[in-house]
């Protein structure tokens, strides 16, 4: 992509979302992620109708009277963008690839966050953490963040969404909202996700959402005879007779076993997630995971 192209992509994406966050998503994003996280404010001698899980017993045994923590609802948000950058997200068959929206998905997401005055940071992964552009508030880094994502090229072609939680556990100690954008496809040789340990520990400390983004000739080979099929990250290719019916039901099989496993992942972890392809407009995908919350 030549520096000129870049500018017209980034310039498109920033009126686009600009757009959407100024007429539909500012209020949506905001009654979705403000006030989720709570920050400690005080202690205070106990009165009737406190919650007595917020008891201080430290203070109380000290005091010899009882008292109680006291909360309050963070204004400023920490939102960081976790963001699949792995080869087979150059795949797509309805004028878009995955990572095209999964870019601009991203950004409509950093600048709802601009307009709540919050932070917005960035993790590009693959099988490892590309880069990290640490959260910064702004218009610049909004367009730094677009750019990234936009122009970088991944040195590797895996994914391992475990390798990017585990990043983001370890750099960010305040918790956070988080949103992973990625197609989801991280499986061991068992067909279950290689995540779940480091997302254990991702959504005890920080607020994790997930946005799978996929392409709708995943989910079903179309019979179109026997072809030369190439996995674009492993780079492995062979033979597949597309015309056989017992291929395409396997195919179709792991496809869907995959997808459900990972959505009993998320529903044992209590993590907010939506589906989205590329054939459709993201805006319905993005209000119905605000309006789950």
């Amino acid at each position: 992509m030549t520096p000129e192209e870049l500018i017209k992509k980034v310039r498109k994406i920033e009126i686009r979302t600009k757009a959407l966050s100024h007429q539909i998503f500012a209020g949506e994003y905001h009654s979705a992620f403000k006030g989720r996280g709570m920050a400690f404010s005080e202690v205070r001698e106990y009165q009737w109708g406190d919650d007595v899980r917020n008891m201080d017993w430290n203070v109380t045994a000290r005091m010899s009277a009882p008292y109680v923590k006291v909360f309050e609802e963070e204004r400023e948000l920490t939102v960081l963008l976790l963001v699949d950058i792995s080869r087979s997200g150059l795949f797509g068959t309805s004028g878009k690839t995955k990572r095209e929206q999964i870019a601009e998905i991203a950004a409509t997401l950093a600048f709802s966050a601009l307009l709540n005055n919050d932070k917005v940071g960035c993790i590009l992964f693959s099988d490892r953490v590309e880069k990290f552009i640490p959260p910064e508030k702004g218009r610049t880094h909004f367009l730094h963040i677009i750019r990234e994502m936009l122009e970088w090229e991944p040195e590797h072609d895996g994914t391992d969404i475990g390798e990017a939680l585990r990043f983001l556990t370890g750099a960010i100690k305040k918790k956070c909202t988080a949103f992973i954008l990625s197609d989801m496809l991280d499986s061991g040789s068992d067909g279950k996700p290689r995540y779940e340990d480091a997302l254990k520990v991702a959504v005890n400390r920080h607020d994790v959402s997930v946005i799978r983004v996929s392409d709708p000739r995943e989910k079903a080979i179309p019979n179109v005879g026997l072809v030369n099929a190439k996995d674009a990250e492993s780079g492995a290719s062979r033979w597949i007779n597309t015309g056989s019916r017992k291929v395409r039901n396997a195919y179709s099989e792991w496809f869907r076993s995959s997808s459900e496993s990972a959505d009993s992942l998320f529903l044992k972890y209590q993590v907010d997630h939506v589906d989205i392809s590329t054939d459709e407009d993201y805006v319905r995908g993005l209000m119905a995971l605000f309006h789950t919350r």
